[in-house]
């Protein structure tokens, strides 16, 4: 590790590693295979970059976007680090270049699994007889997880084309199946699966019943002025429509979505990841593998498709580690079209396991304990309470509502379960429409037994019954209300229901006690500005994004600490030789052009 720890000095700026990392490297380093699930902004990108600078021969890096692979290698070749990369975006001229920097030494080599796979590329690699294979995002080969991608599972040959190279895989998100078909497929099992936790404590989780998400989505965005963002949409339509209302409200809001050209995403995506507060409103086309470290929030105005999606949205906040925000909006609509989405999807066994990770987001959504404790729970580990969720904030009153339901559950019953939310509530609360005067549903024994409380809080009232699993929702009967097994038990008196009273519908302000360990002074505050412009010019010039120059977290050091020599800067967390030689003196005439800090 005497090597390691000099390499992470002298190339990558940093003084100590992260909690995790050693154990990784010590592995790779052996020649061992592994499996690493560690939460995302935990630096999982140091473990399989610093023994690939440690190694004789060649690292292959698989990674799924072109976008990752040519913001990893610009970040490396700005560390120094001889690296290359092959792929579609790339001219056959400048593929052929990069050919070149292989066969002339380079340390890594990044891949998308398309390419890797095909024959010739193949050929050529056997005959360099890589060091290892690194497989990022590596949930994407089980068909288990969330995110299976077909051009993934080709990676399964890996094992018997290289028997001599270590194969390594990296993912945030993949519970226990996952995992162990993961590690099958990788590896055939002759490997390490090392599991560093899914906690994310800088993150403060909040959900709420959706009423109005204009109102709830600028109440969230009301203090988050500069900074950088995720506002995920369901649809493209929807996204649109997103976008222009926050420019409308003077934000900078940028729409990402699969129905836009190529061109246009990457120009997109390219502001996101190098202009300060940019609100990106995307469908989840936009995300994976995003490695912008100072994004403050993520907004869901619809729900995900599981928990493991959730996981992953949430996780590009924060990767710096200083503190973000996460809001999550849902309805009972939302559940609807999650569950159509799932009818239409892949085979019994594939719709069955969707249903149940719908299911288990659902009991997130409506749980009245600690969110964290909820979250971590579905990925197998425990937690205590974090004291900086909504509940935790501001605890929900849970009160008995077996009666009510059981009225409600006698009024889809006697209706024939062919009824959606609405007419079920009109007929609860004894509201005469024209649809339930036809049917004569006034004169049901539960008509108006239900009055007191308004049709907002019985929509919420349905909505936990749902995610509980008392009654579920059939699409192919256009979302008619259907009592379950457990639902008939309820509504024979053998169970009981307890929900939610008030449903929060409004983001909580109320503020976690919690000390930043990146806490800007006062008086740092106008330099850091400055720091920060100056940074976006270096980037913009050398069409790479702005983390890559600096990380907002060395910026910070910097402006608090207001070196004055190259030493003094050579110190500061991030900066190694190359990037000092580079930048140093820019940024040291910056800080001394600047305003003196007031004593």
């Amino acid at each position: 590790m005497k090597a390691a720890q000099q390499i992470l000095h002298d190339v990558f700026g940093y003084s100590a590693f992260r909690p995790g990392q050693e154990e990784i490297i010590t592995l790779l380093t052996s020649g061992k295979n592994l499996l690493a699930v560690m939460p995302t902004g935990a630096g999982k990108s140091i473990c399989y970059q610093i023994p690939a600078v440690m190694a004789d021969r060649l690292t292959i890096v698989v990674s799924p976007l072109l976008a990752l692979i040519d913001d990893q290698v610009a970040a490396l070749r700005t560390n120094g680090v001889e690296v290359a990369c092959i792929h579609s975006g790339l001219s056959r001229e400048q593929n052929i270049v990069e050919w070149q920097r292989v066969k002339s030494g380079a340390k890594l080599l990044y891949l998308s699994p398309e390419r890797l796979m095909t024959e010739r590329m193949l050929t050529a690699l056997a005959g360099l007889q890589p060091a290892m294979f690194v497989v990022d995002e590596a949930h994407c080969i089980s068909k288990w997880g969330a995110s299976f991608r077909p051009d993934y599972e080709n990676l399964s040959r890996l094992p018997d084309l290289f028997p001599g190279s270590v194969i390594a895989g990296f993912t945030a998100t993949a519970d226990k199946a996952t995992r162990n078909d993961i590690a099958a497929k990788l590896f055939r099992g002759r490997g390490r699966i090392i599991v560093h936790g899914f906690d994310r404590p800088n993150l403060r989780l909040t959900v709420a019943s959706k009423a109005n998400w204009k109102s709830q989505m600028i109440g969230f965005l009301e203090d988050k002025t500069g900074q950088a963002g995720i506002v995920y949409c369901l649809s493209r339509k929807f996204t649109d429509e997103v976008a222009i209302y926050l420019r409308e409200q003077g934000l900078n809001a940028i729409p990402y979505h699969a129905g836009q050209s190529a061109e246009q995403r990457k120009i997109n995506q390219d502001r996101f990841m190098s202009e300060d507060a940019v609100v990106m409103v995307a469908t989840i086309a936009f995300g994976m593998g995003i490695d912008k470290p100072d994004i403050r929030y993520v907004c869901h105005l619809n729900l995900p498709g599981s928990m493991e999606a959730y996981y992953q949205e949430i996780g590009r906040a924060g990767r710096d580690g200083a503190s973000a925000e996460t809001l999550l909006l849902h309805s009972l609509s939302d559940m609807g079209l999650r569950r159509q989405f799932i009818a239409n999807e892949g085979d019994e066994a594939h719709r069955r396991r969707e249903h149940h990770r719908l299911d288990a987001l659902l009991a997130y959504c409506e749980a009245g304990e600690c969110r964290r404790v909820t979250l971590l729970a579905y990925f197998d580990e425990a937690s205590g309470p974090c004291g900086n969720c909504d509940n935790c904030l501001s605890p929900p009153i849970v009160v008995d509502g077996t009666a009510r339901a059981q009225a409600l559950l006698s009024s889809i019953q006697q209706t024939g379960q062919l009824f959606g939310a609405g007419h079920v509530i009109d007929i609860v609360r004894g509201v005469e429409t024209q649809k339930v005067l036809e049917r004569r549903h006034q004169n049901l024994a539960t008509f108006g037994t239900g009055k007191q409380w308004p049709k907002e809080e019985w929509l919420i009232f349905v909505r936990q019954l749902v995610a509980a699993g008392f009654l579920s929702v059939n699409i192919q009967k256009y979302g008619g209300l259907e009592l379950s097994e457990r639902g008939r038990a309820l509504l024979a008196g053998e169970a009981s229901f307890s929900y939610r009273e008030g449903s929060k519908t409004r983001p909580e302000r109320k503020v976690a006690k919690k000390k930043s360990e990146q806490a800007v002074r006062p008086n740092d505050v106008s330099l850091l500005s400055q720091l920060k412009i100056l940074r976006l010019g270096l980037a913009r010039a050398r069409n790479v994004p702005a983390y890559v120059v600096f990380p907002d977290s060395t910026l910070i050091e910097m402006a608090r600490a207001r070196p004055t020599t190259i030493d003094d800067m050579s110190g500061i967390n991030g900066i190694g030789p190359k990037k000092l030689k580079e930048f140093g003196p820019t940024f040291l005439l910056a800080i001394a052009e600047a305003v003196p800090m007031a004593e």
